[in-house]
């Protein structure tokens, strides 16, 4: 039961310095980044700091899940600023089914933006319901549960600062099991070939 590690610090580093120089090369003239919360702000956090030859502002968006059998949702927390005639990007942790990206898109496009795009760590195609592509991707995931690096089950292990895959059987029965893994006995997280993979903190 024990968690692997997918993407360590410097595999997620790598990713996001590919797609801040890419986002900056495709916006001259500066973006607004969107970061959809909670799962979004530590990588939109990183994202932003990756790209340091254009201006970058940031606002974020809220939406409530999606209710069961009816596919509706509705945004809980909406832009502070007015994405008229501005270059945007949508900034996700992860895309899976592309729902939720689908309805983003649709709420912003209305909003008259210059240009819309779309960025996400994670990408797993395999899943899609609706065809939402991404332009902006930094790994692409085939079956694994992930979670650290903003993504969580009940709101743990967000501030974990990789990505591990985890046993999601388990995760349904105990959102907790993975707690001494990754936050009391971190040097136990192992990558699948076996190696411990775990930087600890800088002391202050």
């Amino acid at each position: 039961m024990t968690a692997s590690v997918l993407l360590d610090r410097a595999a997620i580093e790598n990713h996001v310095r590919r797609l801040g120089r890419a986002i900056a090369r495709d916006h001259p003239d500066g973006v607004l980044l969107v970061g959809v919360l909670k799962g979004a702000l530590i990588f939109l956090a990183d994202l932003a700091r990756a790209i340091p030859t254009v201006r970058v502002d940031i606002d974020f968006m809220s939406i409530s899940r999606f209710a069961p059998d009816s596919g509706r949702v509705r945004i809980l927390q909406d832009l502070g600023s007015d994405i008229g005639g501005r270059d945007v990007v949508l900034v996700e942790d992860i895309v899976d089914t592309g729902l939720t990206l689908a309805y983003l898109v649709t709420q912003l496009s209305a909003r008259g933006p210059r240009h819309l795009a779309t960025c996400a760590l994670l990408d797993r195609p395999s899943r899609r319901i609706v065809p939402q592509p991404v332009d902006y991707v930094g790994f692409e995931l085939g079956s694994e549960y992930v979670l650290g690096y903003g993504l969580h089950v009940r709101d743990l292990y967000r501030n974990v600062p990789y990505v591990v895959a985890a046993d999601r059987d388990t995760l349904v029965t105990r959102p907790d099991a993975y707690v001494d893994d990754l936050y009391r006995r971190p040097d136990s997280v192992r990558e699948p070939g076996g190696r411990v993979n775990f930087v600890p903190a800088e002391e202050p």
